[in-house]
């Protein structure tokens, strides 16, 4: 039976598709918006600190705009833009038909998007969060915090884990048991491998930071004592639970990137990936170590020397399995036939800033050090290079290098080129400062600062760079929407790359692969096109099938239905007065949802 039939165009088509790719498109498409929003409040935070004692915004806003902006930054941004990955990629890199569960794959989405809505709507109440991204208690309980923004926080956060957790089960069934024929776990592509890991830091850590957002909430609302030392709570309990969740959440943003990069490096070098198998062994090993070494974060607490001399040395012991991946695609490169694109750009920057940032963890590595930088520019300085040098410069290479495969158009080089070098020198303009701000002692989160402190020159840099950073998002944005209508056409294997995709029409058909295919080699469509003597093989004619005996799934509207209910429980939750009615009627909407799901034809 197939589902060919189904309407697939029109704004009615997107709200109930379960498709893989559109749903990837539709992941991608809403982490962009939520990136140009976290750019405008990192801008806003930028120009308030331009110059000494400035009022641009009021302390109560900048408070706001901190911590929003690492929220969005992390949990709207970055995650889900690697889920576009996940979700495109996945089944056409394993040579699958689908995802594992593709109406709980929709799910996953509306999850995360009324989540994402629910997180900020505290701006339309100006509630909006501004206890800081890590929402440290005390600064979240009742006593500090009255109103309603740490319970948009807490919950719309709440929401948006449960989008993550959704998926990452889906993505681990479909890997482990959708391969096509022959692809065995070691001749999988390394995107795959830390697509993987991902997954598994995902359901294992989101778990945590679930209890201790449910923990803060009945300490808000239900009088119970969690985190008050009053009543024999702790403070630094809440910050062991977020950083047991949010140490591996590093890496959940930055594993993704990495596969990304690898992927890249291979194909513009002409060359295998160097030491495949030690790059999949490296990222199992930082999978494991990334849980070990929370405590890290919390030097300054008092945790006393057997456990700060574990932590320690545990931090370092995780640079290893780090290190041998630069070295890996440093060895890619090296004595390869180099093709400069953007991609091939981005990705040399990753592993370029991402090696910069990493130097700077090995010193917070040592308990000293990171006792004098802590809490100041310095730290951010480290952070941003690693999630925004790193995370985010990888995943733009991976929409300028798989962009020709989900649209069959190329995004303009020469944009794309200007863009790049706009973010690479805005970049580093606006971060590359602040370790000389942090190392002066200026202090994370102050909203201005006094003239007399020495901190202007370097201050106004940092903002001048952030500008030039913005330029670039928006000279992206024009490249995007021109090349979606107008950019040149791109045929099936644009790149000469090496993975399973490469080898179906662009974009994809609705069900990606007419037969299923079955590999022999690690790279199997690269070793199809050349012999190992490196010649160009003839590549058989496609083999012919019927596209109407494959069956799809039908698309579903109750993944919307269900996604809207649970968010309007999670609201209803911590709303005064009509909080309770819009509960029921959550509930409600979820059970009938579910019903209408369970007995949905297939």
């Amino acid at each position: 039976m197939s589902n060919h039939g189904a309407p697939k165009t029109g704004l009615w088509s997107w709200i109930t598709t379960v498709d893989h790719k559109r749903i990837a498109a539709l992941y991608g498409f809403s982490a962009l918006l939520f990136f140009v929003l976290g750019g405008v409040e990192a801008i806003m935070m930028r120009t308030q600190l331009i110059v000494p004692n400035n009022d641009f915004i009021t302390a109560r806003t900048f408070n706001s705009m901190v911590t929003m902006h690492g929220t969005t930054m992390i949990f709207l941004v970055v995650m889900p833009l690697s889920g576009a990955f996940f979700n495109f990629l996945t089944p056409l890199m394993i040579g699958a038909r689908d995802v594992a569960f593709p109406r709980l794959n929709a799910l996953s989405f509306w999850v995360f998007l009324f989540g994402g809505l629910l997180l900020n709507f505290g701006f339309v109440i100006n509630e909006a969060p501004r206890g800081g991204w890590f929402g440290y208690a005390n600064l979240t309980e009742l006593q500090y915090t009255p109103d309603l923004s740490a319970d948009f926080w807490a919950m719309g956060l709440q929401v948006v884990g449960l989008a993550s957790l959704i998926a990452s089960i889906n993505f681990f069934v479909t890997i482990l048991n959708m391969r096509c024929k022959g692809m065995t776990l070691l001749k999988m592509p390394m995107f795959i491998w830390t697509t993987l890991v991902t997954q598994v830091l995902l359901f294992l850590s989101l778990p945590v930071i679930t209890i201790a957002l449910v923990m803060i909430t009945f300490d808000r609302h239900f009088g119970t004592g969690f985190f008050n030392p009053g009543v024999g709570g702790s403070v630094v309990l809440w910050q062991h639970l977020f950083w047991v969740f949010g140490h591996p959440e590093v890496y959940i943003l930055i594993l993704p990137a990495m596969g990304i990069v690898s992927e890249i490096l291979a194909t513009f070098s002409r060359k295998p990936l160097f030491g495949y198998s030690v790059m999949v062994y490296s990222t199992c090993a930082i999978g494991f170590l990334g849980f070990a070494v929370w405590a890290h974060h919390m030097f300054t607490t008092g945790l006393g020397p057997w456990a700060t001399t574990f932590f320690v040395a545990a931090t370092m012991l995780i640079a290893v399995p780090t290190g041998v991946k630069i070295f890996n695609w440093i060895s890619t490169v090296w004595g390869g036939r180099i093709k400069i694109t953007t991609a091939s750009l981005f990705g040399l920057s990753f592993v370029a800033m991402f090696t910069f940032g990493g130097l700077s963890g090995i010193m917070h590595s040592s308990a000293p050090i990171d006792s004098q930088h802590q809490d100041t520019y310095f730290v951010v300085a480290h952070f941003h290079y690693v999630l925004y040098g790193g995370a985010v410069m990888g995943l733009f290479g991976g929409i300028f290098y798989w962009f020709p495969k989900i649209s069959g158009r190329f995004l303009n080089e020469t944009l794309g080129q200007i863009q790049f070098w706009l973010y690479m020198i805005g970049f580093n303009m606006t971060f590359f400062p602040m370790h000389f701000l942090g190392v002066q002692g200026m202090p994370r989160r102050n909203y201005t600062y006094a003239p007399d402190m020495g901190w202007d020159l370097w201050n106004f840099i940092c903002t001048i760079g952030a500008y030039m950073t913005a330029v670039g998002g928006i000279l992206f944005a024009i490249n995007l929407f021109y090349s979606l209508k107008k950019g040149e056409k791109a045929p099936a294997d644009p790149w000469d790359a090496r993975t399973l995709e490469w080898t179906i029409p662009s974009p994809p058909p609705e069900y990606n692969f007419g037969i299923e295919p079955t590999v022999t080699h690690l790279d199997d469509f690269w070793h199809r096109k050349y012999d190992e003597e490196g010649h160009k093989k003839q590549l058989p004619p496609p083999a012919k099938y019927d596209p109407h005996a494959i069956h799809l799934p039908g698309p579903s509207y109750w993944p919307i239905c269900l996604a809207a209910g649970l968010t309007c429980g999670a609201a209803g939750f911590f709303l005064k007065g009509f909080g309770l009615y819009v509960s029921l009627v959550g509930v409600a909407v979820i059970l009938i949802s579910a019903y209408g799901w369970a007995y949905e034809e297939a």
